[in-house]
């Protein structure tokens, strides 16, 4: 019989691709938009092997750790990161109490629709603004302002909601480890809070096991009541060598499976190589223009280079997405 986490991810991944529960629980193939090349033999060889009892690399239920970045790993992230969209519809609903704005960069090319301006002060600028639109206010009013928006924005080039721009595959993947007793975690640059109302809905991932960049926060009584009021103030940046120490930090152990995309993931691949034992390294290497995009060491959102190298010289599984993919996102036939 089931155990109940198996039962659970079997019905998620079910739903994810609109087929009955019995079809999935009768052994069909449980990454059915993964073509049959070696990337998805290695995957299910992985998992086989660390799952299997009395296997030389067997891991304990307690060991299996998975860690996903978010941005160009589960979802899409051109023409730039969707949290980037996010601040600036937030800047433009909030620019009638900021007069100021109207001749204050970057604040001023956003109400202007100039994104290349917005985004020419690099990640300073971003980080303001996402101060000025993020800040202020409680954790749950916070929670409340992005869970509409995710319900209703849409992708300025598909018309699809953001989440609709999930990446089907990895969708199967995240089901397919929960269901073999794998823990599976969001570590992405994004913000913690940005992602932690909507990821269990999208992925099955729990606001417990989402891990991202935040900001300072504080206790205080507002009319009597308990809240969480988030400040102006940075206070961890999830990117690159930040990916492993919030690893180890909310989590206490090496992921056994590592999965990113670009060189701000490099560090977390290198550090779950590092570790005893079976690992896995993935790399979501985007090569297809037609479906998606293709892009890689040249780009201004998620660059690939480094770790690109590095993981074809070790031995990692560099995903090709349009080789290795049958289906990119969800709403495809």
């Amino acid at each position: 019989m089931l155990n109940k986490t198996k039962t659970r991810a079997l019905l998620t991944t079910a739903m994810a691709l609109g087929v009955g529960v019995s079809t999935v629980a009768q052994g069909a193939d449980p990454l059915p938009s993964w073509n049959d090349t070696a990337r998805k033999k290695a995957i299910v060889n992985f998992v086989e092997r660390t799952t299997k009892a009395g296997s030389a690399e067997f891991v304990p239920a307690a060991e299996r750790i998975a860690t996903f970045d978010n941005d160009g790993t589960l979802w899409a992230e051109q023409p730039m990161y969707f949290q980037a969209f996010f601040i600036f519809d937030r800047i433009r609903a909030l620019a009638p109490q900021h007069p100021e704005w109207a001749n204050k960069a970057p604040f001023s090319a956003v109400l202007k629709n100039d994104v290349k301006g917005a985004l020419a002060g690099g990640e300073k600028a971003l980080l303001e603004m996402a101060m000025a639109t993020h800040a202020g206010m409680t954790s749950e009013e916070f929670e409340k302002i992005v869970t509409q928006w995710i319900a209703t924005a849409r992708h300025p080039k598909t018309g699809k909601l953001y989440t609709e721009m999930v990446y089907q595959p990895m969708l199967e993947l995240l089901a397919y480890l929960r269901a073999n007793g794998y823990r599976t975690y969001i570590v992405s640059g994004g913000g913690i809070e940005f992602m932690r109302p909507w990821a269990e809905r999208v992925y099955g991932i729990p606001p417990e096991q989402v891990i991202g960049s935040s900001i300072k926060t504080k206790f205080e009584l507002r009319n009597g009541k308990a809240v969480i009021v988030r400040l102006p103030e940075l206070n961890f940046i999830d990117d690159k060598a930040g990916k492993p120490a919030a690893i180890q930090h909310h989590i206490g152990r090496r992921p056994r499976l590592a999965f990113g995309n670009s060189d701000g993931d490099q560090q977390m691949l290198e550090w779950t190589a590092a570790g005893s034992g079976l690992r896995f390294m993935g790399i979501v290497h985007h090569t297809d223009a037609q479906r998606e995009w293709s892009y890689d060491r040249a780009s201004h959102v998620g660059t690939l280079n480094q770790a690109l190298d590095e993981g074809t010289a070790k031995g990692w599984t560099v995903v090709d997405m349009k080789t290795d993919w049958k289906r990119v996102f969800p709403y495809e036939k």
